[in-house]
């Protein structure tokens, strides 16, 4: 029976961490040779990654802390937990929509600062509301850049509450698609959604064409007053455009989870030290769904919310399988199959599927594979990584 080594990076959730069976894994911060590393925030870019690993868990959506492309040129998959913390998120995005509609904050600053021993503080609290009043969010446009698992929720909430809502999503998936309330307005482009929402919130996750994806000339496309919310990744928000449109009333608020140096201190502002996430029940959720895959992965190759990796999955029909990561270029299946013929192995079932310039096979077959077939496999050009992987 095969037995497995996990590292872990950060305090994962028990909750998610128990389901390794003792018997077969070994799991730690200090644990070396590890097959398999699960991490959340640690930066894993300037890390030394074991050759050992075979693969990466990421107890939550974002893996810019992990250097992505240089593990996939190893063949090693990165696997996330999409929608784990949808709901967290969600959550935290609401109260966000009321704390900028009912100025809560700036109202609390006033009271902090009262003096509890006036004769007059009575009245100093009736007159120090007026400045206060806020807007109700029944009939306001809340307009959603971004309509993943989140957006999608966040969209549905708003709706609930009497709002109107607009998103725009080039890359939504068919099954965010089918979730998405058929109220919601789409929009033809992130322009479109600046011009015509009250509150604009973003979903998006951090690549080089997200970034700064909200800067001066979006910014100006706005409505007098809107609000804007990022509860997605700091990058995404130009910080210095946002202060300059704050101060020439393009904006009336913005809250957001990541206080950068140019946003603490501004008085418009509402800047939360990154809690999207952090609920009890997100942390097990992500930790939970992320040792599933990675055990998944391990045991029998399959792959399931990998951000490098195509998903594969095939029913085992053989104990003996054999699990290949490679290029995507011609003639690869044709290069396997005869290196398996080759050592005498009958091939029982295959799948194969690719992602951009990464592609994944699994075969079973029906006797057991030898390390010279896998050394074989290896040698072809191409190959990334290859594992024999047999049944428990």
């Amino acid at each position: 029976m095969a037995s497995f080594r996990i590292l872990t990076l950060n305090q994962i959730s028990a909750h998610g961490l128990h389901r390794f069976p003792a018997a077969r894994y070994t799991v730690g911060k200090s644990v070396d040779r590890p097959d398999a590393i699960l991490v959340r925030s640690h930066d894993m870019h300037a890390m030394a990654i074991p050759a050992s690993v075979r693969a990466i868990g990421r107890a939550g959506a974002g893996t810019n802390n992990i250097p992505i492309a240089a593990l996939s040129a190893r063949g090693v998959p990165v696997f996330n937990a999409p929608g784990a913390n949808a709901n967290a998120v969600k959550e935290l995005v609401l109260t966000a929509l009321l704390i900028g509609a009912r100025n809560v904050v700036p109202a609390l600053r006033y009271v902090e600062g009262l003096d509890p021993e006036a004769a007059d503080l009575e009245a100093r609290i009736e007159e120090g509301k007026k400045q206060f009043a806020g807007v109700e969010l029944p009939g306001r446009t809340l307009g959603i850049i971004g309509l993943g698992a989140i957006g999608g929720l966040v969209a549905d909430i708003a709706i609930k509450l009497g709002m109107k809502a607009i998103g725009f999503d080039p890359e939504i998936t068919v099954d965010a698609a089918w979730r998405l309330p058929s109220s919601v307005r789409k929009a033809h482009s992130i322009d479109e959604v600046m011009k015509h929402a009250d509150f604009v919130t973003l979903h998006v996750p951090l690549l080089p064409v997200t970034r700064h994806l909200i800067d001066a000339r979006r910014l100006a496309l706005a409505r007098p007053g809107t609000v804007l919310l990022n509860f997605s990744r700091d990058a995404i928000v130009d910080d210095a455009a946002v202060v300059a449109a704050l101060g020439a009333g393009r904006l009336r608020y913005y809250l957001t989870d990541f206080p950068g140096p140019a946003l603490i201190g501004q008085p418009n502002v509402v800047a939360l030290p990154h809690l999207g996430a952090s609920t009890a029940e997100a942390e097990d959720n992500s930790a939970v769904m992320v040792v599933d895959q990675v055990r998944e992965f391990l045991e029998h190759g399959t792959i399931a919310n990998s951000v490098n990796f195509p998903n594969v999955e095939m029913e085992r029909e053989s104990p003996h399988r054999v699990a290949i990561a490679n290029a995507n270029v011609p003639n690869m299946l044709g290069q396997i199959s005869s290196a398996m013929a080759k050592a005498g192995l009958n091939i029982h079932n295959m799948v194969n599927r690719s992602r951009g310039e990464m592609a994944y096979t699994l075969v079973d077959v029906e006797s057991p594979v030898g390390d010279a077939v896998v050394r074989a496999i290896a040698g072809i050009g191409g190959v990334l990584s290859v594992r024999a992987i047999p049944a428990a």
